[in-house]
């Protein structure tokens, strides 16, 4: 039997929603799309060095879906009211995905982005039970956009 969201689980959503309009995040968000394609730790960093703007645009929205996830693995959002309103969150796993086991091990952090690993694997199950084929579409759709975009870096 399906539970329904409480009260405090909604208003919690409403709040990280919140959170989400904040400009400096809505900048954060924006640059992070627009900029992180990485395929290794070293591109990574190349992109997103510390101590500097990428860097610290990174850093707000992995940080910022980490604890969202996090409230999620531990009760306190309704997964079907967090995935049905927060997708973002599995773009940009999709997007660090590729770099996280060395970012692991260079770090000696093996808990690194573990909340949105966790809440990406149930997401996917949880999108293929209800739209059956959207995970490898969207995949297909982020490959062919760096595709272009590695295309026209390219000719610039």
């Amino acid at each position: 039997m399906e539970t329904k969201p409480t009260y405090e689980q909604g208003r919690l959503q409403l709040e990280l929603f919140d959170l989400r309009r904040e400009a400096r995040l809505r900048q954060a968000r924006d640059w992070f799309f627009k900029n992180f394609h990485a395929e290794t730790l070293d591109e990574a960093m190349k992109i997103a060095a510390p101590m500097t703007e990428g860097g610290t645009l990174f850093m707000m929205v992995i940080s910022y879906w980490e604890q969202a996830c996090s409230y999620l693995n531990h009760g306190l959002l309704h997964e079907d009211l967090f995935f049905e309103s927060n997708g973002e969150f599995f773009g940009v796993w999709e997007s660090v995905k590729a770099t996280l086991p060395d970012a692991r091990e260079r770090w000696a952090n093996k808990a690194f982005l573990a909340n949105m690993e966790k809440a990406a694997a149930r997401f996917e199950k949880w999108s293929e039970a209800r739209s059956p084929g959207q995970i490898a579409a969207m995949r297909q759709w982020r490959k062919q956009m760096r595709a272009q975009m590695a295309s026209a870096a390219a000719k610039a």
